[in-house]
């Protein structure tokens, strides 16, 4: 791994991550169910100490956790991410009761969470949220979480009179339906846009929430979720009523960036294994690396990486200082990184040949994998959106 500005105890930390992905992660991803949650892979996440590391480090660090994973196990690069994205916001705007319920547990491994924003007709615009947060007069909220048995369930005390029914659909969720508790962003004001939408922190038991997965090309889980007035109270309330939004795109800035180091992994993945390919492959009387065509498209891979590579961390690194450009930066790393590593990955599996298509092969799979990193947490289309918003903002400053 290049240096970039990683000190030696970084640099070290990432090839103990490689080991550590493809020795013991690597079997139990491969046990694994495509299409559910791998709960023994997310548990070894925790025993590792490396879900943990989610809530105590900054985005630098993500990125390199997930870059480092990718490499060697995409699956277990995919459990931590997702941990980390439907966590993230308990972790920064949640109660202290809220936290202390659930992210030991999500630390651990012993809980799933997932992140809940697109819908079937809100997507890439995510101010057009429809699901909805309905005022519930009756205050019949004494009941959300019976059943479950134990007494954990936040709305079994309601805090204070303010009370919702969440009503309609979400669609192409991370880890549903099979997830613990669920961070959703509802829509609490009408025709208000942006600024009329609350994050709820939503355990998967409530009376109403029901959930199907959904057959993907990717092969982590992906599902849709349904509520059907769905009750939840103040003490659910991630942040402010009304001010969800924040919390939904102060989570996609920190993560987007890391999403870019996830793409980053899998391309350096798919440039080593065409490295190892072409100076071995006999072809034309030499060796494929010999063939100046195949040299330099070997060049170019490389070039790419490592500059979506630099493009990455200089983003995470934006983010930790906390400087105000964050979001541009933050939407050129994920655009560069993933637009690269589809690029990366379709070469190598061009150079390997039919060899890298049958199924089994490490291109195989990253040539699955790598291609919904460029629609999720925003696809590529929406990350030039604010990219060219930021620019004309920051022209509009003075800046």
């Amino acid at each position: 791994m290049p240096a970039f500005s990683l000190d030696p105890s970084q640099t070290a930390w990432c090839a103990e991550l490689r080991d550590l992905a493809a020795e013991r992660l690597r079997p139990l991803a491969d046990k694994g169910e495509p299409g559910h949650v791998n709960r023994p892979l997310v548990a070894e996440l925790g025993r590792l100490g490396l879900l943990e590391r989610l809530f105590a480090s900054g985005a630098l660090d993500l990125c390199l956790m997930r870059e480092s994973l990718a490499y060697a196990c995409t699956e277990a690069e995919t459990a931590l991410a997702l941990q980390g994205l439907g966590a993230h916001p308990v972790h920064a705007h949640g109660t202290r009761a809220q936290r202390e319920r659930w992210l030991p547990r999500v630390a651990e491994g012993s809980a799933v969470a997932a992140f809940a924003l697109s819908e079937p007709g809100a997507g890439s615009d995510a101010a057009a949220l429809e699901l909805r947060a309905e005022g519930d007069a009756a205050g019949d909220g004494d009941g959300d979480g019976d059943g479950e048995g134990e007494g954990e369930s936040p709305a079994a005390e309601p805090d204070g009179p303010a009370r919702w029914r969440l009503s309609g659909e979400k669609c192409w969720i991370s880890n549903a339906p099979e997830a613990d508790f669920y961070t959703v962003f509802a829509r609490t004001t009408p025709g208000a846009g942006a600024r009329g939408v609350t994050a709820f922190l939503v355990p998967a038991d409530r009376p109403g929430l029901t959930g199907t997965g959904l057959d993907m090309l990717s092969p982590h889980p992906i599902g849709s979720l349904t509520f059907d007035a769905v009750p939840v109270t103040a003490d659910d309330v991630l942040g402010e009523p009304d001010r969800g939004f924040r919390v939904a795109m102060g989570t996609l800035n920190l993560f987007r960036p890391s999403v870019g180091a996830f793409a980053v992994g899998m391309a350096q993945a798919a440039l080593d294994a065409t490295l190892a390919h072409t100076a071995e492959r006999d072809a034309f009387g030499g060796k494929l690396r010999d063939l100046q065509t195949v040299a330099h498209q070997v060049a170019e891979m490389a070039l790419r990486t490592e500059a979506a590579r630099l493009m990455v961390y200089a983003a995470a690194t934006a983010y930790d200082e906390k400087a105000p450009d964050v979001p541009g930066r933050a939407a050129m790393a994920k655009l560069l990184a993933t637009e690269t590593a589809q690029y990366v990955v379709d070469s190598a599996v061009q150079l390997h040949g039919a060899r890298a298509l049958r199924h089994g092969h490490l291109l195989e799979h990253l040539y699955r994998e790598v291609r919904a990193p460029r629609i999720y947490e925003g696809a590529s289309e929406v990350q030039r959106g604010i990219i060219a918003k930021e620019l004309y903002k920051s022209m509009e400053a003075g800046q």
